[in-house]
């Protein structure tokens, strides 16, 4: 995420987001799983996933990446 926030490679974001919103998929499996396992793993994930994909939305959309 942070090599998209370099001038000149904004293009990282468009693989950015795609990872983001399937670690933020798999962090939403992780944390509906029925066990006696702390979630706080689960949770982390959807967080930083969810950043992850919010400020590389605006890194395009501020770099003009999305016309």
């Amino acid at each position: 995420m942070l090599l998209g926030f370099i001038p000149c490679l904004g293009a990282f974001n468009w693989i950015n987001i795609p990872f983001s919103v399937i670690g933020l998929i798999l962090s939403v499996v992780a944390y509906g799983k029925e066990d006696d396992q702390p979630k706080s793993n689960a949770m982390a994930g959807i967080i930083m996933c969810s950043i992850a994909m919010v400020l590389g939305f605006i890194r395009l959309i501020v770099g003009g990446g999305i016309v």
